[in-house]
């Protein structure tokens, strides 16, 4: 297979239209087999459920070159799982974690000369979705809908190499209690927007939301977990019902404990212990771990003492181990990387 004639080692963090997506539609209380396709345009009617009403969830996840030459992917069963408790929230038709196994590994086969080189810092973008997709003008869960899948080819999250960023602790909320805050809906990112415009128009690189019923716990971005480190070197992340469950953020805890031997503590994080850690990163699919050098609080300067300059020392260990994981450096756990070819 001959890849693609991009200039992989500077790509930016963008769409690239690929060869194929995958389509399946649900009709009828059921699922169809579902195609791949090379259309990249969707035609929905002007009433559309998803256009009123919001009706939809998406996932994200990457296929890496390995540095022995193979295309593989990273624990997809949980991003299906995941998906299937953001449609049971959303009234939404389960796909099954099977078929979105299935269906992931067929697009990104079907895609396989976009997949990044070993070395080249870029990987494959693999982004699963579904909407409600028949008209509904009374508020209620549609009864048709499709689940899609497309990617793209990204670069690193940070170009010209990571840098610690500057958060404020923002005014606005991220999501309601008991509301769809731990689901991977679209209109949770919806909520984050004005949040990240005002906060970049304030020279501010993203937004640290508290928990909305007492304004005195952390808990997310707009897009990532926080991930802490103790000045004893014990890796901490928020424990909230509103905050989405992030897969990267799972194995970051797993790698801290069975490959680093640290202590790891999933709790609730208090906004007043903030000046008590060591360091702090927020961690998602993008980027895996960006390392975070400053939060403001309403005019308070809380300064890491892992400083702007680079990646604190634990953070850089958690970084280089997942991120060897995933591209074959070092051996995975059982389960975690599914082999495309």
């Amino acid at each position: 297979m001959e890849k693609k004639q991009l200039d992989w080692e500077n790509l930016g963090f963008g769409y690239i239209s690929t060869d194929k997506r995958y389509v399946s539609n649900f009709k009828n209380g059921a699922w169809d087999a579902g195609t791949l396709t090379s259309d990249a345009n969707i035609v929905l009617n002007e009433c559309a459920c998803v256009f009123q009403y919001a009706q939809t969830c998406f996932e994200g996840l990457k296929a890496y070159t390995t540095m022995d030459g193979h295309i593989v992917i990273f624990r997809p069963d949980l991003n299906g799982k995941r998906m299937e408790e953001s449609a049971r929230a959303l009234e939404m038709p389960i796909f099954p974690v099977e078929r979105f196994v299935d269906a992931v590994v067929k697009t990104v086969e079907a895609n396989a000369a976009y997949v990044p080189p070993y070395g080249s810092g870029a990987t494959l973008y693999i982004r699963p979705y579904m909407m409600g997709t028949n008209p509904v003008i009374g508020v209620k869960p549609a009864n048709e809908y499709q689940f899609r899948i497309f990617t793209t080819p990204v670069g690193p999250y940070f170009k010209g190499g990571v840098r610690p960023l500057t958060l404020r602790i923002t005014n606005f909320d991220r999501a309601a209690p008991h509301g769809t805050g731990h689901v991977k809906a679209g209109l949770n990112y919806a909520m984050s927007l004005h949040a990240s415009v005002t906060a970049h128009a304030e020279g501010y690189d993203e937004n640290m939301f508290l928990d909305p019923a007492t304004r005195t716990k952390v808990e997310e971005t707009g897009g990532a977990n926080f991930v802490f480190v103790t000045k004893d070197n014990k890796v901490v992340t928020p424990k909230s019902e509103s905050i989405l469950p992030s897969i990267t953020r799972r194995s970051l805890l797993y790698v801290a404990k069975e490959y680093l031997g640290m202590e790891v503590e999933e709790r609730e994080v208090l906004v007043d212990e903030l000046k008590d850690f060591a360091e702090c990163g927020l961690c998602g699919t993008a980027a895996v771990i960006s390392p975070v050098g400053k939060i403001v609080n309403h005019g308070e300067e809380i300064c890491f003492p892992s400083g702007m300059n680079e990646m604190g020392t634990v953070t850089k260990k958690l970084y280089e181990t997942l991120t060897g994981i995933q591209m074959g450096r070092i051996t995975a756990p059982e389960g975690w990387i599914k082999v495309i070819r």
